[in-house]
């Protein structure tokens, strides 16, 4: 591990967090070795209103879904989106 030393991190929030956060998006500094756990936590800090919507949120990488242990470098772009679900049923 290289002490010091961050990545930056693009994050463009979906049409629900980008309205909770008052930003379409925004770059986050995180230590070397961050994933999108660390993520989701220095956005909650930072944009308190957030909190609550972040543990919903679904974190897309190019086209792929990440999970919360997925490991995060410097210019990435990471989507975060809201889950929707519903939809008419058959009658």
């Amino acid at each position: 591990m290289r002490y010091g030393c961050v990545v930056k991190v693009r994050v463009r929030f979906g049409a629900g967090l980008s309205r909770l956060a008052g930003m379409p998006r925004v770059v986050v500094e995180l230590d070397d070795d961050a994933t999108v756990a660390d993520l989701l936590a220095a956005l909650a800090h930072r944009t308190p209103d957030l909190n609550g919507a972040l543990s919903r949120a679904l974190a897309v990488l190019g086209g792929r879904h990440l999970p919360a242990s997925g490991p995060l470098h410097d210019g990435d772009e990471v989507s975060l989106l809201l889950p929707v679900a519903g939809g008419a049923g058959a009658p």
